[in-house]
């Protein structure tokens, strides 16, 4: 079932599925949507994200958001679903009281897996509870209580991601710095392509970014910068029907050949051959 609160006012929107596989379609009509979807139930369950399968284990969360195409194959009756726009609540405006970009929202280049642990799972499904509540309650004020709760939520998943990151106990101001970094790709990939762009935005020098990214057994920035670009070949490929010289002139490469090398270094294969595999495999499982 789906519970949805709209402000037509300012064109805010929210949702909370309770069976997003048979209820997805309801929410195309919405653009540039971020969701948090939830494994609620004790099976796995498949999803697609940019054309990776994705298995999302029984009380583990993950999100994506309007740069990610999501498919859902299979019925999963037990994945819930948390959608909003950036009109009802904006996560960058907000970051400074949630710091969840670049952890378990934008920024990642593989869709972030959240385990809720056992001593969590009966606070995580009482907060279920109170959003259901709060959905059907009617008022003036409705709007502003799911904000707050949806804040919550996204504090709690934000605190469990960072404990559960392979370097818990990184200095926070270390930490902020490798998620401003991602953030940072994730908005300006398309016209930035150095790390000196990002070392300035940071105000840092390259070198203590490229020291700060090996301490912590991260990629280099470098490395996260191409992965970016590639990861939106992809997706161009993948979701449009444009040529790569196209996607290569929207992504600012004045030469589409500095592109393909980029894509071959990376993927192992050319875009032309990156698009035919996967459309192969698309009309086998059809």
């Amino acid at each position: 079932m789906i519970y949805s609160y709209q402000d037509q006012g300012v064109g805010a929107f929210f949702a909370l599925s309770t069976d997003y596989t048979n209820e997805q379609e309801q929410f195309q009509q919405q653009p540039n949507l971020i969701s948090i979807h939830w494994n609620r139930g004790d099976k796995p369950i498949s999803l697609n994200v940019d054309g990776v399968d994705l298995e999302l284990q029984p009380h583990q969360i993950t999100t994506t958001t309007f740069l990610q195409h999501l498919d859902v194959k299979q019925s999963q009756p037990d994945l819930a679903t948390f959608t909003f726009n950036r009109e009802f609540y904006c996560i960058n405006d907000h970051d400074h009281e949630t710091s969840c970009n670049g952890v378990i929202f934008f920024g990642n280049l593989q869709p972030p897996i959240t385990t809720i642990s056992p001593e969590e799972q009966i606070k995580f499904n009482m907060l279920h509870e109170v959003f259901l509540e709060e959905c059907k309650t009617r008022d003036t004020i409705q709007g502003e209580m799911l904000r707050i709760l949806l804040k919550r939520l996204i504090i709690k998943i934000t605190r469990l991601a960072n404990d559960q990151s392979p370097h818990p106990n990184l200095p926070e101001g270390q930490r902020d710095t490798i998620r401003k970094f991602n953030v940072l790709v994730d908005i300006h990939y398309k016209e930035k392509r150095s790390v000196q762009d990002y070392a300035d935005l940071l105000f840092k020098s390259p070198k203590t970014l490229s020291n700060l990214f090996a301490k912590y057994q991260q990629e280099s920035p470098l490395q996260i910068i191409h992965e970016r670009i590639v990861l939106e070949v992809k997706r161009q490929l993948l979701y449009t029907s444009k040529s790569t010289k196209e996607i290569a002139h929207e992504l600012g490469f004045n030469d589409v050949g500095s592109l393909h090398r980029l894509f071959k270094r990376l993927v192992g294969q050319t875009p032309q051959q990156f698009k035919g595999k996967n459309q192969e495999l698309t009309d086998q499982e059809r």
